[in-house]
């Protein structure tokens, strides 16, 4: 169950990166999920590393979103790469 709800959180987390991150991001409910749940665990470990994990639990939610913005910003530069990378081989 807690496998589930983890999901269900990073897919709200990773709908409203899309929807704050400008540009089109043509990735399906999965992908935004993982990505989400990614963001989230960004945002933890870098919360920990900082010392902050703990102090500051309301600003959970929009570290998680930062972190996720983060991580779409990573995969949209992935998959230009390897687009332009097919290109290059046509």
């Amino acid at each position: 169950m807690q496998i589930l709800w983890t999901l269900l959180i990073g897919l709200v987390i990773g709908v409203l990166a899309r929807w704050i991150k400008p540009g089109a991001d043509p990735i399906g409910w999965i992908m935004t999920a993982l990505i989400g749940v990614g963001g989230a665990l960004l945002a933890k470990f870098v919360g920990q590393q900082m010392g902050w994990y703990g102090q500051y639990d309301k600003a959970g939610l929009l570290a998680s979103v930062g972190g996720a913005i983060v991580l779409l910003f990573v995969y949209e530069t992935l998959t230009r790469f390897r687009a332009a990378k097919r290109e290059q081989q046509k």
